[in-house]
């Protein structure tokens, strides 16, 4: 079994994988999970042994239809903020951020507890737009969630112009046959990322798949 088959196998059965995208663009590794099989002990690793700041992530059809714009396009409409949004940082890309939320029934929203309620019920959502019920979708999303909140909520460009974690975690549910509904933080050090030196060792202790932004992308046809 190959790298890609590992990864989507360890998908499917609710576990983590390490996606690392390229040296050209952010040089990082990021632990992710299929965000259908998340709970308070997969928030717990994703904050303990990743340790970036841990994202929700679907495709950009699924936030048009729920109403939700990107972040950028928020922040361009407030005249103060707008120069913000004409900056990007060094890989170039525009952010795949939109909006941040807590489930209502959270307490602060950031324990492990609430993030998991927050993300299996944006996975909930998904799914209803996925299933063409955009109605209800719209319906308990304005009716279960709080923002701002501890959950930042990302929308996956067209991979043709963004190849980042959003978009590589995305492709990876779409050939595993799940919902475009995945979790990631960015794996960290002190004082810097993980490298992928540290992580390609860290995938063999932890017999996690560890796969590139590159693999991904070729065996899309990217």
């Amino acid at each position: 079994m190959d790298k890609l088959e590992k990864a989507i196998e360890a998908l499917r059965n609710g576990k983590p994988i390490m996606v690392y995208d390229s040296s050209s663009r952010e040089d990082e590794v990021d632990l992710v999970y299929y965000a259908g099989a998340i709970n308070p002990d997969k928030i717990y690793i994703l904050r303990t042994l990743a340790g970036g700041l841990i994202c929700y992530a679907t495709i950009e059809d699924v936030t048009r239809k729920l109403g939700i714009p990107f972040g950028d396009e928020i922040y361009s409409m407030i005249p103060s903020l707008r120069p913000l949004t004409t900056k990007r940082l060094s890989y170039g890309d525009r952010p795949a951020f939109t909006i941040w939320v807590n489930h209502v029934n959270a307490t602060t929203g950031i324990r492990d507890r609430d993030r998991a309620l927050t993300i299996l019920a944006l996975h909930k959502v998904t799914t209803l737009v996925s299933q063409g019920k955009v109605e209800d979708a719209k319906r308990i999303f304005a009716r279960e969630f709080q923002a701002p909140g501890h959950v930042p909520l990302l929308a996956a460009r067209d991979p043709h112009l963004r190849k980042g974690h959003t978009e590589l975690s995305i492709i990876l549910s779409k050939m595993a046959g799940l919902e475009p509904s995945m979790v990631f933080a960015e794996m960290l050090d002190k004082g810097d990322r993980l490298s992928v030196q540290d992580a390609e060792k860290l995938s063999r202790e932890k017999n996690i798949p560890l796969i590139d932004g590159k693999t991904i992308l070729e065996a899309a046809g990217l």
